[in-house]
């Protein structure tokens, strides 16, 4: 069997050239962007995800990025444009988030309670225990005349007057 020949072409020949500078672009100055990154994003494995993004989209382009002035200046610049998207996926996705969830602050839940503790002990006892079997226990009017030993329309009458008492205590006349 004979032996075949493989020819170069030039097209060949200037691939090669190129792989072969983009691998020694690489091996130059991966780690001097690594630690940048690293600095910047204050995480090595998002460091590293940025790097490798970077080099990736400056290999998409390497024919023109090679004969560019400054090849390094291009590969930083592409690498903080990774960087920037990424923030800003982030935090609108965490905009989206937040928003969807209830708000977390816990301050003014801890002042609300406080506030309708000081408006429940302005209101009368029977009033109290109207409103509290009614809209806390979520008793109707007739379960809680039963527990409260009262007519159901009594019961109705004093959870009305205890709102009322309650809203004029807190501040919250409507």
């Amino acid at each position: 069997m004979g032996e075949s020949v493989h020819f170069v072409g030039e097209a060949d020949r200037s691939r090669l050239a190129v792989a072969i500078s983009f691998e020694t672009f690489v091996d130059e100055h991966h780690a001097h962007l690594f630690g940048a990154l690293c600095i910047v994003t204050g995480d090595r494995f998002e460091a590293e995800e940025i790097s490798q993004e970077a080099f990736l989209r400056v290999l998409e382009r390497w024919d023109r990025v090679a004969e560019m002035d400054d090849p390094v200046g291009y590969l930083f610049r592409v690498s903080m444009n990774v960087f920037r998207t990424r923030r800003r996926r982030l935090a609108l996705a965490l905009r989206r988030a937040i928003g969807a969830a209830p708000d977390p602050d816990v301050f003014r839940a801890v002042d609300d309670r406080a506030t309708v503790l000081r408006g429940l002990a302005e209101v009368s006892p029977d009033q109290r225990a109207a409103l509290v079997v009614t809209a806390l226990y979520g008793l109707s009017s007739e379960e809680a005349g039963r527990v409260l030993g009262i007519r159901p329309s009594t019961v109705r009458a004093r959870a009305t007057r205890a709102r009322a008492s309650l809203r004029r205590a807190i501040g919250e006349d409507r």
